[in-house]
């Protein structure tokens, strides 16, 4: 990490230090799935449907992919910071709001409003590439995204633990310290680093369509997109493979659904180590190829007629340190496009992502019923898995076609 900026810690007049854009992008992850073993205890706690509380996923997701739309375009206008600072307040609120709920419905209309917390995702990205260039851009993200490798990991258990222990509002209670946390810690670290621009909103928007017709930033999107999906697949059908296919019970499908996070935080690291080094499209192709490999193992495998937990399991590790490879430097290609729209950019390219991702996650649930084998997931991840490496190939062709000019 020589090649990146250096600052002083809690000094907004420097580079803001990675552990404050780990924060800014890990407790979006940690709002996303902390609270997930409370739902039947949530359910009870309303007197609601399980089906409804579940609604809190979703909801979330929906006012999260929306918001990435605006948020990027928003904080090429105003700036990184203030729009940090906002979102992090309104999160805190609105998870207060969670904790006092005294209906589900109530309870719901403030889950969606923690969604605003997206904005650290997609400005921690933003502001790496706002600090420094295309390749060194792909690797600081890649250490900055470990830590969403890391919560997925540890944040389910430890929202089980809080939950027996205490009740399912003491989840919710950690994310208002955290947030309250973040917040202070933006503040005090975080100084301004977009350009300073007059453009009005309307003017950023008007801009899309330039950000549209560039097929570099589609294959870069798509390649990220495909990739994700395949991680959004499992997770839409891993629950039902290991229960209801290999016969796991609960502990044991818990540790098997942690299995990419850990292949993810692998591939972080190699992305943190070597995209300088190799390049972005070196390291997008190779995580394709890492990935597309993971699934052709347990395709071949169960063709064999041979289709077990473990061949299952541990080659999805193998899309998780693919995709870790892959998604930094494919996030760090889109901000690099066209530099002054990186913040429309991230947002659009999450957009985009979580919706994707949404789609085969849902495709995967349906897919997946009473007597069916592993087959159907491992063929919608394989074919996610492999599309993210042809969208890749074909960026880099487009690159060659471009180069003379």
């Amino acid at each position: 990490m020589s090649s990146l900026p250096r600052g002083r810690y809690l000094d907004r007049a420097t580079p803001p230090h990675i552990s404050t854009l780990i924060a800014l992008t890990g407790i979006g992850a940690l709002s996303m799935n902390v609270f997930l073993p409370s739902l039947p205890a949530m359910a009870e706690y309303f007197n609601a449907d399980y089906a409804l509380m579940q609604l809190s996923v979703s909801l979330y997701l929906a006012v999260n992919a929306v918001l990435q739309l605006f948020i990027g375009p928003i904080s090429d206008r105003f700036g990184r910071r203030p729009v940090l600072l906002i979102s992090l307040a309104l999160f805190s609120l609105a998870t207060l709001g969670c904790i006092l709920a005294p209906t589900a419905v109530s309870f719901l209309v403030f889950r969606m409003g923690q969604a605003v917390i997206v904005s650290g995702l997609v400005l921690g990205r933003a502001v790496v590439r706002d600090m420094v260039p295309q390749a060194e851009a792909a690797s600081m993200i890649g250490y900055v995204t470990m830590g969403m490798a890391v919560v997925p990991m540890i944040g389910p258990a430890f929202g089980g633990v809080l939950d027996q222990a205490f009740g399912w509002q003491a989840n919710f209670i950690l994310l208002l310290m955290a947030g309250l946390a973040v917040l202070v810690l933006t503040w005090a670290d975080l100084g301004e680093t977009a350009r300073s621009t007059t453009a009005s909103f309307r003017d950023q928007v008007r801009e899309y369509p330039e950000l549209f017709a560039s097929r570099r930033f589609w294959g870069y999107c798509l390649s990220a997109t495909f990739a994700s999906g395949a991680f959004f697949a499992f997770i839409g059908g891993a629950p039902f493979v290991g229960t209801d296919v290999f016969g796991l019970n609960s502990v044991q499908v818990g540790f098997a659904v942690g299995a990419p996070a850990l292949g993810y935080f692998t591939g972080n690291f190699i992305s943190g180590r070597y995209s300088v080094r190799k390049g972005v499209n070196w390291m997008i192709t190779v995580g394709a190829m890492i990935s597309t490999l993971g699934m052709i193992i347990p395709f071949v495998l169960a063709l064999a007629g041979i289709s077990t937990a473990l061949s299952f399991f541990g080659s999805v590790t193998l899309v998780g340190l693919g995709n870790g490879m892959l998604m930094p430097n494919a996030n760090a290609g889109m901000l690099s496009v066209r530099p002054h729209l990186a913040g429309s950019a991230s947002g659009i390219g999450g957009a985009i992502m979580i919706f994707g991702g949404a789609c085969l996650s849902a495709y995967a649930g349906w897919l997946l019923g009473p007597g069916s084998s592993a087959m159907p997931l491992i063929v919608i991840m394989l074919i996610s898995s492999a599309l993210a490496l042809v969208a890749i190939l074909y960026t880099m062709y487009r690159e060659r076609q471009v180069a003379p000019a």
